[in-house]
């Protein structure tokens, strides 16, 4: 049989975002992806639809377009989260007709809290099977998790709440920089990206832009994640639009309220599937689309606005 080949000790893991797809996401594979408050894995949702990857679990606090655009297209068996939706730009369409109405398919479904979700996650990066939470007491979330359990604090006596651990098989983050061997750096809040980095078998780092091992070296606190974690590494600018990225640039509302408009229905979400993710036929398609007139006015605009806060 043929060696498995180890990803984490390449000293440069440069891919593109169609073969990480490929190489780490098999049918059935658990996913998590990182993003919130802005940052979201956009063009990695895309992708997947691209490549058909069926019957995923999707682990995560708040995903957005990852979790609503995926189940619209039928490829979520289950989900692990605490919400699916858009926050200002309207609510997750497909997620609401798959609970709701069973469109495209039903889909199984384990509410968390975003906090109880970010424990999972701990756990899963410290290998143990589980945390305490006093935060779950005296609300409902229990009562309709059956993987919600109670023990004894046997310091105590005292009973406490406790989560399991979430070990995903692929976790994809997006992050700021990074250098060809994973050594990735965050500008701004990173949410559960390090966590979850550190809890999954298999690591995909995206990032806005490729830099030197040097110029990381410069910055070492900025690292968030470490390069003995990290599988493979894409450069993809843009990755988050319509959504903000700190410091690169700014929410793009305007093309995010056409989205959620055609998402309304199920006959508007599949034409835009047509048109902007099988159509466009990649991520740098689909920026050709967008118009890098447009893209570059919002990174104009997000460096004029954090230029004004320093």
């Amino acid at each position: 049989m043929p060696t498995e080949v180890n990803f984490k000790k390449r000293p440069d893991k440069r891919m593109t975002l169609k073969e990480a797809v490929s190489t780490f996401v098999k049918d059935g594979s658990s996913v998590v992806f990182s993003g919130m408050g802005g940052a979201q894995c956009v063009a990695h949702a895309y992708e997947i639809i691209r490549q058909n990857k069926k019957d995923l679990v999707l682990i995560g606090d708040s995903p957005c377009e990852t979790g609503d655009m995926l189940v619209g297209a039928g490829l979520i068996r289950k989900m692990e989260i605490a919400w699916c939706g858009y926050a200002v730009a309207g609510l997750g369409y497909n997620f609401r007709r798959a609970v709701e109405e069973g469109i495209p398919h039903p889909i199984e479904l384990e509410e968390y809290s975003n906090y109880t979700i970010g424990l999972r996650l701990l756990a899963g990066a410290i290998n143990v099977p589980f945390l305490p939470t006093r935060s779950l007491t005296a609300t409902d979330i229990p009562k309709y998790n059956k993987n919600i359990k109670s023990v004894t604090d046997p310091y105590s006596g005292e009973e406490i709440t406790v989560v399991p651990a979430a070990q995903p098989d692929v976790a994809f983050i997006h992050v700021s920089r990074s250098d060809r061997r994973g050594n990735a750096q965050q500008f701004g809040f990173s949410s559960n990206a390090e966590n979850a980095a550190r809890a999954a078998k298999h690591v995909v780092i995206t990032c806005e832009e490729i830099v030197s091992t040097d110029e990381i070296r410069k910055h070492p606190t900025l690292t968030i994640i470490p390069e003995y974690v990290v599988d493979a590494v894409v450069e993809l600018p843009y990755a988050s639009h319509p959504w903000n990225f700190p410091y690169y640039y700014a929410y793009d509302i305007p093309f995010h309220m056409q989205q959620m408009e055609a998402f309304r229905t199920r006959d508007g979400f599949l034409k835009w599937l047509d048109e902007w993710c099988y159509g466009t036929g990649s991520w740098e398609g689909y920026l050709e689309k967008v118009g890098y007139e447009r893209l570059d006015m919002l990174r104009r605009i997000e460096r004029k606005f954090t230029k004004a806060l320093y």
